[in-house]
């Protein structure tokens, strides 16, 4: 199918031509007034609807660099928005020119390979380190969280999906900022585990679930889903609240890689705290 659109499109102009010629001979032999009406307003039909067609073959073929173009666009803009900068603001002394400044960049990238069905899966990237990724950013879809990245070669990166048994995230509840641990048990690729909410929290079916912020990796207050169910755990204490994520891991193109300014400042302070 595609070879034909494109030997239609290259030779497009000469099979104009042939129809045009075959309508001006057809006139030339029926030369009555009311068959030339018929076959004028014909010709003017065949040459609107080839047009029409074509326009319709070049949109198809061009759907893939307009969707790379919109996908590098929001990169961009994301990277503009308030919540990709950090608050410079004190009480004492403003020694900046700016009241914020930038905390987090993003680099739009395309899913190649990806696997649900694995206990332990993973995504694999069409970015990397030549454009500017590295091991331990945040990678999310313009629907939710989707994972961490893990290695990363000179323009490929594979990347820990949240759909692996052995990730742990600190996610929270949006509604009222109780934060947990966000797991997967391994089965339903819909669906997550938030464990150690205590039981006197409020919770509703329907919250929704962000991450926490409290990492050097996923900002805070991105997308992760909503509460669709929980139950109390063994102790009674605490609450293991059912997550329906609000990405569609089945349908996974672009995403867009977090990269953190200030990462590598914040865990020196974190490791040094810790040592002493």
């Amino acid at each position: 199918m595609r070879g034909l659109m494109r030997i239609l499109l290259k030779y497009h102009f000469g099979i104009l031509f042939i129809v045009l010629e075959i309508i001006s001979l057809t006139i030339y032999i029926n030369d009555t007034e009311n068959n030339k009406n018929i076959i004028l307003n014909s010709s003017h039909a065949i040459v609107a609807g080839f047009y029409n067609a074509s326009s319709h073959v070049f949109e198809y073929f061009n759907l893939r660099k307009i969707n790379y173009q919109l996908n590098k666009e929001n990169a961009e803009l994301k990277g503009k928005l308030k919540s990709a900068y950090k608050d410079n603001e004190i009480n004492i002394l403003d020694i900046y020119d700016s009241v914020y400044t930038k905390k987090y960049y993003h680099i739009s990238a395309k899913v190649i390979n990806n696997s649900i069905n694995k206990q332990h899966n993973y995504l694999t990237l069409n970015k990397g380190s030549k454009q500017g990724v590295e091991p331990e950013m945040a990678v999310v879809s313009p629907t939710g969280i989707v994972g961490i990245v893990k290695e990363v070669s000179n323009n490929y990166s594979s990347v820990i999906s949240i759909l692996n048994t052995k990730l742990n995230i600190s996610a929270k509840i949006k509604r009222n900022n109780y934060f947990g641990s966000l797991t997967w048990d391994g089965n339903d690729y819909t669906r997550m585990l938030l464990k150690e909410i205590p039981n006197h929290v409020e919770r509703h079916i329907g919250d929704t679930i962000v991450t926490s912020g409290f990492s050097t990796i996923f900002p805070g207050g991105k997308l992760i889903g909503i509460i669709s169910d929980f139950s109390d755990e063994n102790n009674g204490n605490f609450f293991n609240i059912i997550i329906e994520l609000s990405t569609d891991f089945k349908n996974l193109t672009y995403v867009y890689i977090i990269g953190n300014y200030d990462k590598t400042e914040q865990l020196d302070l974190e490791e040094r705290t810790i040592n002493d």
